[in-house]
């Protein structure tokens, strides 16, 4: 008993703040998704109603809502994969014995992290611009004609993407390195011994005691990519076509655009629960089978 209070005592400023900041705000999300708060409302209390499932049933009847979180999956499922691959392939170059001067590339390849990216998307956005772009002129230094990266609609999502795995792979890669430096060596020259190749080596001693490292990382990874919102709204605005529309910028312009509060409230109620389903689908695959 005396036990379980001090533990309760210790871990009890920390239940708080995550009660405070996680499921408080959770639940008036909830709340708030089951009224017609707008732009009445703010000024009189007294215009806010009780629609119950009204704001759901309308976002399934919402094309821009699906085309919205069809766009948002197809940025998850193509960019967390590129962005973990990306990352850990950086984390075994600096880790390896041939990489020379690592605190300057890690600091090097850190940097876009801590970049604002509100300034970094503008400058990828002049990059990607068509005609006086440098992407494009490099490319038509080969040959290769300009692409309208970000006003094509088969183009604008893979540039989109290819600027978030840039920007956001250095905090994976750090996670990545601290993991690589916490292998024993002698594992690796036990492999050796044995006649395991480098191929061979990663496959049966880093990847599996990276496992518990790539679950945290997949998970936030997704979590983060599931909030696609700036790339979009300062590369694109959502364009072309909608093609960049992500659910994040949808929810925006449903509460701030056109002031249907509760209805981006519901947006953001299915956004947390496909994360949370896609959190629990990563921890039942990394799940042991019972012996």
């Amino acid at each position: 008993m005396r036990s379980s209070l001090a533990g309760w005592c210790f871990a009890g400023p920390a239940v708080a703040v995550i009660a405070l900041f996680f499921v408080v705000p959770v639940a008036a999300a909830f709340a708030l998704s089951l009224t017609d708060f707008d732009i009445y409302a703010i000024a009189d209390p007294a215009n806010l109603r009780l629609v119950g499932l009204h704001n759901y049933v309308q976002l399934l009847r919402t094309p821009l809502f699906w085309t919205a979180l069809a766009n948002t999956l197809y940025f998850v499922v193509v960019g967390v994969p590129l962005s973990i691959t990306v990352s850990l392939a950086a984390a075994l170059l600096l880790d390896s014995e041939l990489a020379r001067f690592k605190g300057a590339f890690r600091t090097a390849l850190f940097a876009p992290v801590v970049t604002t990216i509100v300034a970094v998307a503008v400058v990828w956005r002049n990059l990607l611009h068509t005609r006086y772009g440098w992407i494009n002129h490099a490319l038509g230094a080969i040959g290769v004609a300009p692409i309208d990266w970000l006003g094509d609609p088969h183009w604008s999502m893979p540039s989109i993407i290819l600027f978030a795995v840039w920007k956001n792979f250095g905090i994976n890669m750090i996670i990545f390195v601290a993991a690589l430096q916490a292998i024993p060596r002698e594992l690796y020259e036990a492999a050796r011994i044995e006649g395991a190749n480098a191929a061979q080596q990663f496959r049966h001693v880093t990847l599996p005691l990276l496992g518990p490292t790539l679950l945290m990382v997949g998970i936030v990874t997704m979590a983060g990519y599931f909030q696609l919102f700036a790339e979009p709204y300062v590369m694109t605005g959502g364009g072309p076509l909608r093609a960049t529309t992500s659910l994040v910028l949808f929810m925006y312009e449903e509460g701030f655009r056109w002031w249907r509060l509760g209805s981006a409230a519901a947006i953001a109620v299915v956004l947390f629960l496909i994360t949370l389903a896609g959190t629990l689908i990563q921890l039942r695959m990394r799940r042991e089978p019972a012996s």
